[in-house]
């Protein structure tokens, strides 16, 4: 079984581990890669892995992770002041929420779809990656956001 054991800078990889959100916030699992490989994972604890993290085996073989399709409900929304709305009334059931341009996503849930319905917004349960916000003590890195603080 190959061990996994540190996480490095993005660098070309020679192997794809496919994860629901679930299995990328353990610090330490099995699995097996895309091609049938198996893999254990020893990382440092309180590490989330992000899709397109990179992981080093100890005999240096370089695997990239990658978010896994999983069931959520995505709320497409050109509205702003609506997508926040949402947002808001969802982030206030302390529920995992991914937050990006004109979308916010969440594990499915039909309680929380009719919900959204409540708030006017049609929800879309759909098999998609799932890549929530860290939160405000979260720590880590997230992809896609641009942190031009001007103070």
């Amino acid at each position: 079984m190959l061990q996994l054991t540190e996480r490095v800078s993005a660098a070309p990889s020679d192997g794809v581990l496919r994860l629901p959100f679930d299995t990328r916030q353990k610090s330490r699992f099995r699995a097996a890669l895309d091609d049938g490989t198996e893999v254990g994972v020893f990382l440092e604890r309180g590490l989330i892995l992000r899709d397109g993290d990179c992981l080093r085996a100890e005999g240096g073989r370089i695997v990239r992770v990658e978010a896994a399709d999983e069931s959520v409900s995505t709320v497409h929304c050109t509205d702003a002041t609506l997508l926040a709305r949402v947002s808001y009334h969802l982030g206030n059931r302390h529920v995992p929420l991914q937050i990006g341009h004109g979308f916010a996503r969440y594990r499915h849930d039909h309680v929380l779809d009719d919900m959204v319905r409540g708030l006017g917004v049609e929800p879309l349960a759909e098999q998609a990656p799932f890549e929530p916000e860290a939160g405000a003590y979260g720590g880590g890195h997230g992809h896609g956001h641009h942190h031009d603080h001007h103070h």
